[in-house]
């Protein structure tokens, strides 16, 4: 529901309906009359549809319900999103002093009495027996999510249920600051270059400016800043020669979130008892059961099963993995062969990969330039899914300057787009027949200011509308992937560039999304098959045909050479038995932490989840601590992962029988890549999921395709 007038939109910014996000005026002493305005507004909308006298409709009670809070949940999605990328004490304060209220909302919303029963009026009239398709989805999703939220619950239940939203969400907003706040707390800087032996130029001049940025050293004289960002903690765990450098990181990674003032222990075991809580009052046996009911795995112990059994399936591999290690380890230095020290393993692992395969991944570093892999990387969509990308002109406006910074795209003569800030980038994207299917930011490289780990998310739902025509869609992907240095593009690690891939499947899920209800579009699907789309795009990184599209050097523009593709693709599978157990461990923890909550409500958490864990934990020297206290996939936002990281794996399997029909009928085969858009991309959640992975691959899951592709099984 758009508001009324321009005049409107200048004094509230967040809730401008423009495609276009004036990204200089969403400052944070704007948040607090905008997302007042908006709940204002919502409860209005919610107000008139039960306040309705004419007959009950799909247009005038269920197409007005979905449509109630979409303003409100825009506006607010603007503020987190600028909590995630720009977060500084003002923004922080002023989303803190609304989530509040807006939690209160939300949490009411299912459990209004009056809204409930005009839902189920209109459930029961003959206009909602008639419904069929997408519609009746709707209609059915939404007896569900009032269901599941408690809209039969007795009056003082509903109070406590208002009670426990509401406490947590402050308690996972408190969570990810303190796992931001201590991340950027913790620094190491290095004076003596020959401490750094070992670690690649791209690294060590990747830490050289960023203690320049940060006053330490000078052109001159450098220093060497090691951060708890994963783009300076990697090489060094990876290929530092000193040891105890090696330690004194990993220690700093133990501190994240878990020292005083930033420690979230309590948090964590709060967290956990309110989430069973809440289970228990929708009348489920815990929150896995409740969070797994409208997903592919039906139960919490469903979800446990399938790990279980990976785990049985590859629990051989994963010790012959690490035994590997110990063993090469003792032949390199001449010392009885014994268990690792945790800051050994990543270091000791590549050293037996480039002995095994003669393979070192900084070698493919100048054949990955960032700007060559999304060049490639659209190439590749627009062959298999028939559409075009395009880059447009930027511009940044410093919010208290006003100074503005453009970044002219050559060819592009239309009007710069607006970001968040300079590093940022904004592309379109057409179909065949020239109609726009949306757009999108792009936000690659870390800040003190933005958090962790790489992401996609949506600023505004299009698709279908009444006359025919296509409304656009809006998204974003963000990471924290290597800067560019020394007059040098980013050069990427392979692994990075999954990543980027990973997260653009997500992205043109959303965007290639033709579901005429929103909240049914793109990515909204059971959690369990939202990473389909995702891991499927990282297949495309391992094909020669495919890698001939942005693999080729950034000085040169020679093609990655088939001896070094040879050796990547020989390593492909190397130590796969320890990867694989260490993500079925992290989902067996997530499963663990809630089927059990009262387990750890109180007491050592480490010594605890060691023990329920062991099975999946390789027996270290140094015992680690749980990643427990920074695992924000579970505890930085009210449900997110928790109860879901097994889907990870789940949806491995599904992305690996996929991508077999790739393989099968080619990797580039435009008939394939136009049958995964129609009957999986473009779908959403307008029919289950199960139904449709069979329409791409005419049967059930293959549930060894998994397994086979990481050469687990023949």
């Amino acid at each position: 529901m758009a508001y009324p007038s321009s005049v409107f939109a200048m004094q509230h910014p967040f809730l401008a309906d423009t495609f276009h996000i004036p990204w200089s005026e969403l400052t944070p002493d704007r948040v607090e009359a905008d997302i007042t305005a908006a709940l204002e507004q919502a409860q209005a909308n919610i107000d008139a549809i039960i306040a309705l006298k004419e007959p009950r409709s799909y247009d005038n009670t269920l197409l007005a319900f979905e449509e109630s809070c979409q303003d409100l949940s825009r506006a607010w999605n603007l503020v987190g999103h600028l909590d995630s990328v720009n977060n500084s004490n003002e923004l922080r304060e002023a989303k803190n002093a609304m989530l509040p209220k807006v939690t209160e909302f939300f949490s009411k919303i299912f459990l209004n009495d009056q809204l409930w029963a005009a839902i189920k009026d209109y459930a029961e009239t003959d206009d909602a027996a008639s419904l069929t398709g997408v519609r009746k989805r709707l209609l059915d999703e939404t007896i569900l999510d009032f269901e599941h939220s408690g809209a039969d619950l007795a009056p003082e239940q509903k109070e406590r249920m208002h009670a426990i939203e509401a406490e947590l969400a402050q308690l996972t907003q408190k969570y990810s600051e303190n796992t931001l706040d201590s991340t950027n707390a913790w620094e190491l800087v290095i004076t003596d270059e020959s401490k750094l032996a070992g670690l690649p130029d791209s690294a060590k001049d990747a830490m050289r400016e960023d203690a320049l940025a940060k006053g330490y050293g000078t052109e001159a004289e450098p220093q060497w800043r090691i951060s708890q960002q994963m783009t300076s903690v990697l090489p060094v765990m990876k290929y530092l020669d000193d040891d105890s450098i090696r330690k004194q990181v990993w220690e700093g990674g133990k501190s994240i979130g878990a020292v005083e003032p930033h420690d979230n222990t309590p948090l964590i075991q709060k967290i956990l008892l309110l989430r069973d809580e809440k289970a228990k009052l929708i009348g489920k046996a815990n929150f896995p059961d409740l969070v797994t009911a409208r997903r592919m795995a039906k139960s919490g112990q469903a979800a446990l099963a399938f790990t279980e059994d990976l785990h049985k399936r590859v629990h051989k591999a994963f010790e012959e993995d690490f035994a590997d290690i110990e063993k090469f380890k003792a032949e390199q230095t001449g010392q009885p062969q014994d268990r690792l020290e945790p800051w050994e393993t990543g270091y000791w692992s590549e050293k037996l990969r480039k002995s095994k395969y003669d393979f070192d991944e900084e070698d493919t570093r100048p054949y990955f330039a960032m700007p060559s892999v999304k060049k490639g990387m659209f190439a590749i969509t627009e062959k298999l899914f028939g559409v075009s990308i395009e880059a447009r002109s930027t511009f940044y406006r410093d919010a208290a300057s006003g100074e503005k910074t453009v970044h002219s795209v050559p060819g592009c003569e239309q009007e710069p787009i607006e970001v968040w800030h300079p590093e940022v980038g904004f592309y379109e994207m057409v179909d065949a027949d020239g109609s726009t299917l949306g757009a999108f930011y792009t936000d690659w490289h870390p800040r003190e200011s933005k958090r962790g780990g790489a992401w996609m998310n949506y600023l505004r739902t299009g698709g279908p509308k009444d006359d025919g025509s296509l409304a656009p869609h809006l998204g974003l992907m963000c990471g924290n992937m290597s800067k560019p240095t020394g007059g040098k593009p980013a050069l990427l690690t392979h692994d990075e560039v999954e990543t980027v891939f990973h997260e653009f499947g997500h992205l043109i899920h959303h965007l290639l999304g033709r579901v005429e209800v929103k909240s049914l579009n793109g990515v909204n699907v059971a959690w369990d098959f939202v990473e389909l789309p995702s891991q499927i795009m990282e297949n495309w990184t391992w094909e020669r045909e495919a890698l001939d599209f942005f693999a080729q050097h950034y000085e040169t523009g020679e093609k990655i050479p088939d001896s070094l593709f040879d050796k990547m693709l020989a390593a492909k599978n190397f130590q796969q038995g320890a990867f694989t157990m260490r993500q079925l461990g992290l989902g067996k923890l997530d499963l663990e932490l809630h089927l059990n909550p009262q387990k750890y409500a109180e007491g050592d958490l480490d010594e605890l989840l060691q023990e329920a864990l062991a099975d999946y934990s390789y027996p270290f020297k140094t015992t680690p601590p749980s990643l427990v206290r920074r695992f924000g996939h579970l505890f930085s936002d009210a449900t997110g992962y928790a109860s879901g990281y097994y889907s990870y794996k789940w949806a491995e399997v599904l992305d690996a029988d996929a991508f077999a029909r790739f393989k099968e009928e080619g990797v580039l085969n435009r008939d394939t890549g136009m049958s995964f858009r129609k009957c999986i991309l473009e779908k959403g959640n307008s029919e289950p999921p199960e139904k449709l992975f069979k329409d791409f691959r005419g049967r059930e899951p293959d549930a060894e395709a998994l397994l086979r592709r990481s050469g687990l099984v023949a």
